[in-house]
């Protein structure tokens, strides 16, 4: 997005970008049924690439969640080394609400493995750590008042 010229931009904002082959789209829907919101995604055979013979692949994909989550995607090419889970990261949702965030965990877990149980940690009222069925390890805490 490109401010105009006589606006500046308000802030920056990151976004996790998440690897897989061949679980892009199922793993783009199952965190739009976690978080809601709308997943966009463009595929190897739109894009004319030919990187992967797979065309039904994904080679950009995002969700945009109803309540600001916001996760790209995509599938890694063959020609491309990939080991699902080698490269461990997290990836953080905190909100000031504990009911969201107990329903993400909820969501994430049924489905997941459980790293850290949800429950008040030194720096949270409530804080949690669970690996999805995709191998992606999710952190989920209540931002503190304090």
């Amino acid at each position: 997005m490109v401010a105009p010229d006589d606006e500046e931009p308000t802030m920056a904002t990151s976004t996790i970008h998440l690897n897989f082959r061949g679980d892009a789209r199922a793993a783009l829907d199952h965190y739009r049924d976690v978080f809601g919101g709308e997943v966009a995604a463009f595929t190897y055979g739109q894009a004319q690439d030919p990187r992967n013979p797979d065309t039904e692949q994904i080679v950009f994909g995002e969700l945009r969640g109803a309540r600001g989550v916001h996760v790209m995607a995509y599938d890694v090419p063959p020609s491309m080394p990939f080991e699902r889970g080698t490269n461990a990261m997290f990836v953080s949702v905190r909100s000031a609400d504990a009911e969201e965030i107990a329903g993400y965990w909820g969501r994430l877990a049924s489905s997941g493995e459980v790293v850290v149980e949800l429950g008040p940690s030194g720096w949270s009222p409530l804080y949690g750590m669970v690996a999805d069925r995709f191998g992606i390890v999710w952190v989920l805490d209540v931002v503190s008042g304090a």
